[in-house]
């Protein structure tokens, strides 16, 4: 059974490759709110769609005082196809041994087409200035999910 992790947690630490091979920690982000989403595949039409949205919205999330980080266990190099088709301005994080994915619940048994598998959970987390959780959603939908996740956390929309 996956951990989930709740609101009043502290974020697990973790450092992983982006999409040019660098290295990217959480710790990178303290002093400031930072939105971590973990999402199945890169360039598969829901994961498009929710990075696509991220990086429309960017701007507001950064007046909102919001860094935004995607993480999935696509290899570096299919973040950087990913990044470069879709023109996507957000930070694309790779976890290909998935270790960052079960620490944070994102990586276990979910329905799939009326089929429990084991694989990703679409998840989304707030992790405040402190490093700690502020909000913690699970199998999110991918389409509206950012606009509904601006209006809870009340950044303004466009």
């Amino acid at each position: 059974m996956t951990t989930r992790l709740q609101p009043g947690d502290r974020a697990p630490a973790f450092t992983l490759s982006d999409d040019e091979g660098n290295p990217v920690s959480l710790s990178d982000f303290a002093g400031q709110r930072v939105i971590v989403y973990f999402y199945p595949a890169a360039m598969t039409p829901g994961c498009s769609k929710q990075a696509c949205d991220f990086t429309a919205t960017r701007e507001a999330w950064r007046s909102g005082g919001y860094a935004v980080v995607g993480i999935s266990p696509d290899p570096p190099e299919q973040l950087a196809t990913f990044r470069r088709r879709d023109d996507l301005s957000i930070v694309l994080l790779s976890d290909p041994g998935k270790e960052v994915l079960v620490a944070w619940g994102a990586y276990g048994t979910k329905q799939l087409y009326g089929k429990e598998i084991e694989g990703v959970i679409r998840s989304t987390f707030v992790v405040g200035e402190d490093g700690v959780i502020e909000l913690a959603q699970y199998n999110v939908k991918a389409t509206g999910h950012v606009a509904k996740l601006q209006r809870d956390l009340g950044v303004p929309v466009g």
